[in-house]
């Protein structure tokens, strides 16, 4: 079944170029220590609602950085060469506590009682296509108006500028949507924290711009079954080149992209598991 997740689609919004690399190629990518701080900062802050209301405090936060990053580290032994030395890696973990300290600058923890957390959210359209991703928490409330939805997702990068919030937004919004086609509530509230600047964005969504946004996707996925129907994938050239992993293969860089798989589904599927986190997004 074609399917579709925030991410993904804000590869192709982005690069095409890149999203054929990830999907279509399936071309490994190395781990980075951004990417690997998001997943230790996002698995802390899951873990932190597991203690009792009135320990969830910075501290017990920091605490759990590294018991974290040894879980992880036992997973995949190999995120251990992100690290020259065990000064690098010491950085590394404090830069994590850092982060969890600027979210602590934007709620206290003790004072909630998430309805879920890293929660797998899945719908599909009548067109077939297939929504799916990963909310970092919900918050649920019982209101005399009826059941209230705050969404929110952490980001460990910087907030974008005024000119790309709409953009930021948008995987929110796709949340959003999936919620409410799949529970009948529009989120009363959606929230994108920041926790490199501190900073956050908040947005109210209505019905109508819930619709607005499933005719985007729809519009999307068009885009990416064209492209993948006439094996037009162009890049995008951007500021962002220089974090992508698959720079050297890009023509707008002089690099050649390898031939396209032979054995292609008609329509691009994306069945690899969705992202948790977004490290930096």
């Amino acid at each position: 079944m074609a399917s579709l997740s925030p991410s993904r689609a804000a590869d192709f919004v982005t690069c095409p170029l890149r999203y054929r690399f990830r999907v279509v190629d399936r071309l490994p990518e190395p781990p980075s220590e951004a990417a690997t701080r998001g997943t230790v900062v996002h698995a802390v802050l899951d873990r932190l609602f597991d203690l009792p209301a009135l320990e969830r405090t910075q501290p017990a936060a920091a605490d759990l950085v590294e018991p974290v990053w040894a879980d992880l580290l036992t997973r995949d032994p190999a995120l251990g060469g992100l690290f020259d030395d065990d000064g690098a890696r010491s950085a590394w973990l404090e830069s994590a506590r850092d982060l969890l300290t600027g979210y602590f600058s934007l709620e206290d923890p003790r004072r909630l009682a998430p309805a879920a957390r890293e929660l797998y959210v899945e719908h599909v359209l009548e067109s077939g296509l297939r929504l799916r991703g990963y909310v970092d928490r919900l918050d649920e409330a019982e209101t005399p108006q009826g059941t209230a939805l705050r969404v929110i997702d952490y980001k460990t990068g910087r907030s974008p500028g005024p000119a790309f919030e709409g953009a930021a937004m948008f995987q929110m919004r796709f949340y959003a949507l999936v919620l409410w086609r799949t529970r009948g509530v529009v989120p009363r509230e959606l929230r994108l924290y920041y926790l490199g600047d501190r900073t956050w964005l908040r947005a109210a969504p209505e019905e109508a711009e819930l619709r607005a946004t499933e005719r985007r996707i729809e519009a999307l996925w068009a885009a990416i079954a064209r492209a993948h129907r006439t094996g037009d994938w162009r890049a995008r050239p951007s500021r962002l080149c220089d974090w992508c992993d698959h720079k050297s293969r890009c023509p707008a860089f002089g690099g050649t992209p390898p031939p396209l798989p032979e054995a292609r589904a008609e329509v691009p599927v994306d069945d690899t598991a969705p992202t948790v986190c977004e490290a930096d997004g």
